[in-house]
């Protein structure tokens, strides 16, 4: 518990004591109603500032308004029944608000135990770095001070509190804040590592290639703190619904007090106001919409932090409802469903040795960053002098077109080798090919094949398990090797070939097949990706540890590797979802029952009290469940 939360629960225990002296203490009249004041105040002083503070702002209708006028019409009829020879009832008024404050207790506990969950992986956040001077000695330095091309060094134990590149040092790094897995990483020298990990074992110096605020920390953070301010349907619903729904029952109880006994005097029978007065009261108390105000935006709060402990980062309780009812699901292949380390498998030569076609390819990827250039360069295996290579042009979803050594030197699908007006041979193989032409003439082809990840069947087959109509795979990879992979996965669809715009293209197909109401979420590697992340419904970015382009584009960021994560955070989704209106339909069912009960009189203050604060606890209780996530098997 909190300072503040111990202070709640000294004052309730209190007056709980002081309400059960009072009970034996043989005092009357104005003498009875001056002791109860006592626990009155100690346990609903701050509701009454704060009642008084919300009409001075002019918001007067909310929850604290409601009890304090309850309570205080509650104590003020015992003075009225005091005065009239009958025994004044205090202990109403205070066991009204004692119930509401454990109830508030209660929503405080709850909310701290979700929070937790956020500011473990707040605990990424860094307090210092290491910055080394000319001289070689060290200075701790604020992050946001660093700048680029600092080198910072971090001794185990401490974080690495911004992204760079090993320099000197070995070690394994603890990602567990950011991926939700326990398994260490092994770095070396010339690896990048990000900030957020915690060095375990060696002494590591690292020179920094980003500004703090541009840091993987930095933008995980702000992504966590500001996935609240996207509210999902049920949110919106529930601030909607309290806006019009509470003063429209205060003014019930105000009719409710008045007209009946207006009605009766004008008849010319007794007025009884205290009678429908003390209705009214109940009817206040009971109308109270704490257990929605509190409990739904709880639910989602929970399922959100529920999601961040297992390295699921979700950037709104939206998209956290978007993901129950997912029914459709595209999957980008290489990096998502395939490990993306590409190796090469066959030479196949035409006209040139294979030695001299795996160079003049290896020459031609030598500033690709694209998984299937590295595994050229790595079955090369030769320092590439950058004097050797110019006149380097990309072309997207074909290859690229290099002068290696003088000569024109062309790498990629057999879409660029028709742009160049040039045959090549049908691929039967599965895998990915590499055409390659040597000034002009076509020279041979190089094969590479991708490894299946282990949990991407049974990430598939768990989805479907969940209900999802349609798996989808999108690839620009060749027909062969895309039909190979989606066999193998067992998905639904399979679509390859493509160029970033075709993927656009299908998943816009795709939206307009499913029914209303229904979800497609895109799921991708989040760095060739992005156009598609961003139309699809939930775009859910897979593998985006340290990845910029994943955390700006996608609705949902999958910390690792694991496919099977997605399932899981649909798992996390529904049930969230599920308790959110388990709590709608409890929280009105019973505060309709108990109003019409309270206004014909049959139900009392006492009945009033569970109607609210009982109805609240069980449903914090309830919300408080989407903090516990089963693992998927």
């Amino acid at each position: 518990m909190t300072k503040k939360q111990r202070k709640v629960l000294y004052r309730i225990l209190a007056a709980a004591l002081l309400m059960a002296v009072l009970h034996f203490v043989p005092a009357e009249g104005y003498l009875r109603f001056v002791l109860y004041l006592i626990p009155y105040f100690i346990i609903g002083g701050d509701i009454l500032k704060k009642a008084v503070l919300g009409i001075a702002h002019g918001e007067v209708f909310d929850e604290n308004f409601l009890m304090a006028v309850a309570t205080l019409g509650a104590m003020l009829l015992g003075v009225y029944n005091e005065s009239q020879g009958r025994a004044g009832e205090f202990s109403e008024g205070v066991a009204v608000m004692l119930f509401y404050q454990i109830g508030e207790l209660f929503q405080s506990v709850a909310v701290g135990k979700s929070r937790r969950n956020i500011t473990a992986l707040m605990d990424i956040r860094p307090d210092y770095a290491n910055v080394e001077n000319e001289d070689g000695s060290l200075e701790q330095a604020d992050p946001d001070d660093v700048r680029i091309g600092t080198t910072i060094v971090v001794r185990p134990g401490e974080k690495i509190p911004i992204d760079g590149v090993v320099m000197q040092g070995t070690s394994t790094l603890n990602t567990s804040a950011l991926t939700g897995e326990s398994v260490p990483r092994e770095v070396h020298d010339g690896q990048a590592v990000i900030s957020g990990c915690v060095n375990l074992t060696g002494l590591l110096k690292i020179r920094t290639t980003k500004e703090f605020g541009e840091s993987t920390v930095s933008k995980i953070l702000d992504l966590v703190e500001n996935s609240s301010m996207k509210k999902a349907r049920a949110e919106n619903f529930i601030t909607k619904f309290a806006r019009y729904y509470t003063p429209a029952v205060c003014y019930s109880a105000l009719a409710l007090a008045i007209l009946p006994s207006a009605v009766n005097l004008l008849l010319g029978n007794s007025a009884d106001w205290s009678v429908w007065i003390i209705r009214a009261l109940t009817f206040l108390v009971i109308s109270c919409p704490c257990a929605l105000v509190i409990s739904i935006p709880l639910s989602f709060f929970g399922g959100i932090g529920g999601a961040s402990a297992n390295g699921i980062l979700v950037k709104g309780s939206n998209y956290l409802e978007a993901l129950a009812k997912t029914r459709y699901v595209v999957f980008d292949k290489t990096g998502t469903l395939t490990k993306g380390v590409f190796q090469v498998t066959g030479i196949y030569p035409s006209g040139e040795s294979g030695e001299r076609l795996l160079e003049c390819a290896a020459c031609a990827e030598s500033y690709s960053t694209h998984p299937i250039g590295r595994s050229i360069r790595e079955a090369y295996g030769q320092e590439i002098g950058a004097e050797r290579v110019t006149d380097v042009e990309e072309m997207g979803g074909h290859g690229v077109i290099a002068c290696v050594d003088g000569l024109q030197v062309a790498a990629g699908s057999e879409k660029l080798m028709r742009r160049l007006g040039l045959g090549c041979p049908e691929n039967t193989e599965a895998g990915t090919v590499v055409h390659v032409a040597i000034d002009g003439r076509y020279a041979g082809y190089i094969l590479i094949s991708d490894v299946i990840k282990e949990q991407s069947v049974q990430a598939v087959r768990a989805l479907k398990g969940m209900g999802v109509k349609k798996t989808v795979m999108l690839t620009g990879d060749s027909r062969t090797a895309a039909d190979c992979v989606a066999e193998k996965i067992g998905v639904d669809d399979v679509e390859s070939e493509l160029l970033p715009a075709d993927k656009v293209e299908a998943v816009e197909k795709l939206l307009t097949e499913k029914a209303p109401g229904e979800r497609l979420a895109f799921v991708g590697d989040g760095i060739n990706d992005a156009p598609v992340l961003s139309r699809a419904d939930i775009g859910v970015a897979m593998g985006a540890l340290g990845s910029d382009a994943a955390i700006e584009a996608a609705d949902i960021v999958l910390m690792d590797d694991n496919p099977m994560k997605l399932a899981l955070a649909m798992r996390i989704s529904r049930k969230c979802l599920r308790i959110v209106y388990e709590n709608i339909v409890f929280a009105l069912a019973v505060k309709a029952v108990c109003l019409f009960l309270g206004a014909l009189g049959i139900a009392n203050m006492w009945l009033a009290v569970f109607a609210d604060v009982g109805v609240m606890v069980l449903a914090v209780l309830n919300a408080v469940r989407c903090l516990k996530v089963k693992p998927i098997k």
